[in-house]
Formats: C-alpha cells, structure tokens, sequence
C-alpha cells in the first residue's frame, strides 16, 4: 500500500487550532536587522559619542556658533540610514524568492509550504538536498542525515524509523517521512542552528581597519584632551570658553568623521544595485570580500554547465544477466529510488515509471559512494553509479568509445546487476550490463565569465565529482586555458597531500565533499582569498569554510542558507558585476580615505606638538567643519559611487596611511615655519592662523586633485568647485569662522607655503613612483 493512503497527515481545522495555540514554527530572532536596529547602529557609534560629548561642552560654554559641525554628523547619519533600510528593503523583497519550503502531507494529499508556515505534528516529506526545519522522528523510510551544522562533525549518520531528526542538519540521501515533534525556538539547539545557517564572522578589511582607528584614536583623544585643556585654562589662564573651543577643535580633527559611514553607504548602494541585477546580498560585507577574491573554485554541474542532464544513448552488452530487460530493471529503479538530484531527474526522464517490483533492500546515492542500489525481490540488485566504482567490483573493461566520450564532455554511467543483496554499503562483485551516457550543455556565457575572470587576475579552480576526462573537456570548452591541468582526487590516499597540489592543479576530479572544504582551507592557507560556487549537499562544507560563498535559488535549502551570495537568475555570469561592485566600494573608499586621514594625522601630530611648547591649538570647531564639508564629504560622497574595477593590491590601512602621510607632514612642516618666522615679520597671531587655515585647505585640495587622477568632466568639475568653494566660503564667512583679511606680506607667504608644499609633494609623488615601478 503507497504511503500516501496510510499517512494522511493533519486535517485543515488541526493545522487553524495549532496555529492558534502558537504551535507554528516561528523563530522569534530574526536574522535581519529591523530598522531600529539599523537606526540604532548609525546613531550610537563611539565617533557620535565623542561628537556628542564635545557639542555638549561647547554648548556650556555658549560656542554657539561652533556646533555647526553637529549638522553633518546629523547629515551622515540620515543619508547612512537612508542607504541601509533601502538596501534592507531591497533584500528582503528578493529573499522572497528564496525562502525555503517543505513538502508536507495534509488531509492525505502532498502539499508545499514555506518553513514558518510548519506546525506542531505536520508530516514532512524529506529528500536527498532538504535541510531539517523542525526537530522531528521518523515514521517511515531511510536517509542519511549530516549534522555538521549542529555538531561540526561532517561523517553522515543513518536514520530509520522512530530515530530523531534534528533542525539545522539535511540530508544527503533517502527519502522518508518525518513527524513534527518541536517548532520554533523548541527546537534543539535552535539558536546555534539559526547562527550557523545564516552568520559567519564578518570578514571585513574596511570594518576591521576602522576598529582599530577607533581603537587608536580612543587611545589617543582622551588624554590629549585633558592635558590641552589643563594647559590653556589652568597653566595658561585662558578663560574657560576659549579653553573648551579650542580642544574641542584639536579633537574634532583627529575624528574621521562620515569615514564609517562612507563605507555603510557605499556598500549598502551595492547592494541596491545588485539588487535590481537580481542578486540577493545576504552578507553585507560579503560584497566587499568578493573585491578581494583571488581565487575561485567553480563547480562544474550548473556553473560552467547548465546542469540539465538529458539521457542521450544507452549501450547494453548482456541483456541475459539479468531476469528482466534493462528496460524494465531501470524504469522500476528510478520508480523506487526517490532521488532528486540532476542526474536521477534525468533517468526519471528517459525511463519512465512502468514497472514495480517489490524492494527488498536500497542505497540511495551520496556523493561519498557515487552509486545507488536496489534489491528486488526475486530480480536482484541493480546498481547505477560511476564507472571506477562499479568496475572495482567487476571484470569490466571501459570501451575505448567511451573513454573518448568522456573526454569529449559527456557523463557515462555503468548499469551492474549482482544476484546478491547490496547491504551496509558494501557492493558485492557485479556483471556490468549496460552504459548510459548522459549531457551536459555548456552554459552560453561560461567561455565570457572564465576569460573575465582570468584577464581580471582571478585564478579559477574546477572542483567536480565527475570523471576527470569529463570535467577536462567540458573545461576546454569552456575555455579554461589550463584544461589539460587535472587530477582524479578519489585516487589521493592522504588528504595532506591536497596541500601540495592545490597550486599546482587547476581542475580536481571525483571530489568528495570533504575533499571540497580542504581544497578550500588548502588555499586559504596559501594565503589566497576565495570564493565558492555550490549548489548541492555535497557543496556546504566548503560553502561555509570559503570567504564568499554563492548559489543559485534553484539550490538545496541548506545550500542557499549558508551562502552569502544567489544568484537569482541563475547565471554565474552576473559575478563579474558583484566583483565588480565590490571593487568600487573598496578601491573608491581606500581612495578618499586618504583625504579624511590627513586632517586625523595633523591634528594629532599638532596637538602634541602644542603640549610640548606650551601653545594653544591655532583653530576652533567652526573652521575645521568647513574642512570636514568642502573639503572632505563633498568630493568623498561623489568619488565613492565612480566605477572603479581596478585590481585590489594593498591592504586598506598601509595603503591610506602611506598616501595620507606625506600632506600632514607638508601640513605640520609649514606650521612650524609660520610658528618661527612669524615674530621675526611681526605677523599677528590672527593673520598667521589664517595664513595657516589657508595652507591646511590648499594642501587638503591638492590630495583632492591626486584623488581624482585620472581627470574626467565629473572630476574636473570636483576639484574646481571644492577649491573655489572652500576659498570662497572662507573669504566670504571670515568672520563667523575668526579668519582675518590678510594683507600683501601675508599673502606672499601663503604662496611661498603653497608652493614648498606643492614641491615636497611632487617629490613624493615622484619618489613613490619610482618606488614602486
């Protein structure tokens, strides 16, 4: 009797009564940040605080005029919220399209829901890719479970009837039909499983560069800030307004203001752009990981091909081994395999379900094994699977025919018959009765993505538990130029060895999914960064371990749950936008940086400089917040949406730090020479802190002009407007920002400054060049 007509399920007024009972399986946490959070995230950041802590000093003291600086913090707050939620958004509409569903039996028919739609007691339908949603019990039929998830174990475990199933693990293969014991955060190590399917540590250079500029700068700002105000009002005697205005001032520019909300912006406009590719981002940072991949293991089946396996020929060579034709024997075999993998849907396919013979014994297929059986009560048992399996086990010999299709692209598979059962695995000594052979297409675009990828300095590895003749043609078709490059894994007897050959092999053949996650580590630990492309069971071990891992929607659940990246349209080709993408985000970041850290830099060298000869710090809040929005945020914001797909060589931190250096020093060189030539031209302190204001935004400009190199229309019109912008905005308001008007003397000296400043940079410039030719 077929287990649909003894297992029926919940009736509709069941499922209404535990949905009222809250008996649904929803988990309370969710994975995606609400907008408070969002909203939260943006506002309560140790920058805002420090921002927050001297507005409210300046706001004693009644600098009113001084909390202009507040306004931009205000400002990049909105526009950083703004830009998540809409990217939160985005997301969240095309996560619509992935969210996982399970097939379940309800008033005796088989139905599809989604996993939170799940109660109390339903009957679940489990197949070979299906995460476990809910903890439940097995009614009827085997699979094998792999727990990896939950316990970090990856061997697979058998379970049968009335053994337990736990949420976050799936199956690797069988079929059976499972009872809902708990839902919801009931189940089993419920958290764990949530984290383990959707957060990976954040792998973020940019993140973890700004931490530890906070870090530093924390270190830093607290006591320079005391001994600046203890000098100026208890050893100096200024008066406590003056005192407060201009520590704030020496703090204020140590502060990269908007450099962390840059980088949310940027990467969140990422997002919505890949968004409406058709790219769901489910990390992030992930994004901008991708900017830094070197390396990237592609699995053949559904990448480079289309993974619609079609039945092309069958080739029988003893049709009188067995008791019934091939036919027959196939048609009842995939009638009672219940596999759904791309291979069996083919077989499904070409033989179509006539036949039932009563089954005494089965081994669904895994990626471990590489074949499947089944025993039928007086037949015997078939066996399907891969050739060097099967051939192990008889005195077959592979025809030179097929060998030459293999390496023409095409997948042979073996048909062995054996009158013994097939038990605990074990395959006993088989006839080979037939060859099936099955293709593959190629994708249209997989010769366009191999070459981008190549020509982008991207070294691509093909990772399959196919033939290795198969995966070597279908490579060259592909036009992978290191085709000829290959090695069978299945005949490595220790896996160390992997270590030693992932550099030197470019496709890896009859891989094991455990074999998958080592190549991955193997490169990692070569000091590659890589992305994996998956889309099976066999693929989440290494999915989870790789530093950007991508799918398609059409997935196993688990597959689409650990990955970072899917791809809704199903084509790989679309990654050259996501790389591309997230080398915008970084290299445009790490450009601007430079012009945020130069004012960091000088303020702190000068702040030390003015404890150790006793002298105030020269500028108050007010001038350095026309810095921070002429200077900074004007020409920042527009250079970080710019396209930029330049090969990313230096990390974040050196590469802003070395840039930005050389324009502080220009900067504090030039002060000191005021500070010692002034007296001796009798220039007063007014007029040598505005020759000095003058000399800090026209350095500042010239890493704006450096940061738009090479010029276009847009960067032209950039540099022009903040250099005309600022010297305007400062003429015009010299009095709210305490700028004198300087006479002919003191503009002469500005113009020496501007020039020996100009100077020294070129001869940095030139230095660095030929440094790094």
């Amino acid at each position: 009797m077929e287990k649909q007509k003894t297992i029926l399920g919940l009736t509709e007024k069941e499922v209404i009564e535990r949905k009222k009972k809250g008996e649904v399986n929803i988990l309370e946490e969710k994975n995606i940040k609400s907008n408070w959070e969002i909203i939260s995230d943006n506002i309560f950041t140790l920058f805002n605080l420090y921002n927050f802590l001297i507005a409210i000093a300046l706001t004693i003291v009644g600098a009113y005029s001084n909390l202009v600086f507040m306004l931009i913090i205000i400002l990049n707050v909105c526009i950083g919220t703004f830009q998540e939620i809409h990217a939160k958004n985005m997301v969240s509409k095309l996560s619509v399209l992935t969210v996982s569903k399970v097939d379940v039996i309800r008033n005796g028919k088989e139905i599809k829901i989604n996993i939170d739609e799940l109660v109390l007691d339903d009957i679940t339908i489990l197949n070979m890719g299906n995460q476990i949603c809910s903890d439940s019990v097995v009614l009827d039929g085997k699979v094998e479970v792999n727990e990896s998830l939950l316990t970090g174990e990856s061997d697979t475990i058998v379970k049968r009837p009335e053994d337990k199933l736990f949420s976050g693990s799936y199956v690797v293969s069988g079929k059976c039909y499972a009872k809902v014991e708990k839902v919801g955060k009931d189940n089993f190590a419920a958290q764990i499983a949530q984290k383990s399917k959707k957060h990976k540590k954040v792998n973020s250079e940019l993140l973890n560069s700004m931490k530890k500029v906070t870090n530093i700068t924390s270190f830093i700002i607290i006591p320079v800030g005391i001994l600046l105000f203890l000098q100026a009002f208890f050893f100096r005697g200024e008066l406590l307004k003056s005192s407060v205005i201009s520590t704030s001032a020496a703090l204020l520019g140590m502060l990269p203001k908007g450099l962390v909300l840059l980088i949310s912006i940027s990467l969140a406009t990422g997002v919505i752009k890949l968004a409406k590719k058709k790219v769901l981002v489910q990390d992030l940072y992930s994004v901008e990981t991708l900017a830094h991949v070197d390396t990237l293991c592609l699995d053949k089946t559904g990448t480079i091909t289309e993974g619609k396996m079609q039945v092309s020929n069958v080739d029988i060579f003893n049709n009188k081994i067995m008791p019934i034709s091939v036919d027959k024997a196939l048609s009842a075999f995939v009638a009672e395999m219940g596999d759904n993998n791309a291979t069996f849907e083919a077989l499904k396919e070409y033989f179509q379900e006539k036949d039932r013979y009563e089954v005494v014994d089965k081994t669904t297929f895994s990626s471990e094994r590489k074949w499947s059986s089944i025993t039928f009560k007086g037949i015997g048992s078939i066996v399907v699977g891969a050739p060097e399996k099967l051939m192990d086990k008889s005195n077959f010999i592979m025809p030179e025919e097929k060998m030459e299709l293999q390496k023409s692209g095409k997948r042979v598979l073996l048909l062995g018959f054996s009158k013994d059962i097939v038990e605990e695995g074990i395959l006993p000594s088989l006839e080979i009765v037939a060859t099936i052979e099955l293709s593959d297409p190629l994708r249209k675009n997989a010769k366009e993505m191999l070459g981008f990828f190549k020509n982008e300095g991207v070294m691509v590895k093909i990772i399959s538990g196919d033939n290795p003749l198969t995966v070597s043609s279908i490579s060259k078709q592909a036009g992978l130029e290191d085709y000829e490059s290959y090695i069978d894994l299945s005949k490595i007897e220790n896996d160390e060895e992997i270590i030693d050959l992932v550099d030197e092999y470019s496709i890896f053949a009859r891989v094991s999914p455990n074999q998958k996650s080592l190549i991955v580590q193997a490169l990692q630990s070569k000091g590659h960064t890589v992305a994996m492309t998956g889309d099976g069971v066999n693929d989440v071990i290494a999915l989870r371990q790789a530093d950007c891992s991508i799918t398609l929607p059409e997935a196993s659940d688990v597959a689409k749950q650990v990955s970072q990246i899917v791809l809704l349209n199903s084509d790989f080709s679309v990654l050259k936008d996501v790389l591309m993408e997230g080398r915008r985000v970084v290299n445009n970041v790490t450009n601007v940086a430079r012009i945020f850290f130069i004012k960091t830099l000088y303020s702190v060298m000068l702040s030390i400089l003015n404890i150790i000869t006793y002298t105030a710090f020269p500028f108050i809040p007010i001038q350095i917040t026309l810095i921070d929005l002429a200077i900074e945020g004007y020409t920042s914001f527009f250079i970080s949406f710019e396209p930029n797909g330049k090969q990313i060589k230096e990390s974040f931190l050196k590469s802003v730090l070395k840039n930005a250096l050389p324009y502080s020093l220009v900067i504090i060189i030039n002060i000191i020479t005021l500070y010692l030539t002034a007296p001796a031209l009798n220039i007063s302190v007014e007029n040598m802190t505005t020759i000095m204001y003058y000399v800090i935004g026209f350095t500042s400009i010239l890493a704006v002009i450096r940061v738009c190199r090479p010029f276009n229309k847009m960067r032209v019109f950039l540099c022009s407007t903040t250099a005309v912008g600022f010297f305007a905005a400062a003429f015009l308001f010299k009095e709210l920002l305490h700028l004198s008007s300087l006479g002919m003397q003191e503009l002469i000296i500005f113009l020496i400054t501007s020039v020996l400043g100009t100077v020294l940079i070129l001869i940095k410039n030139f230095i660095f060049k030929k440094y790094e030719s």
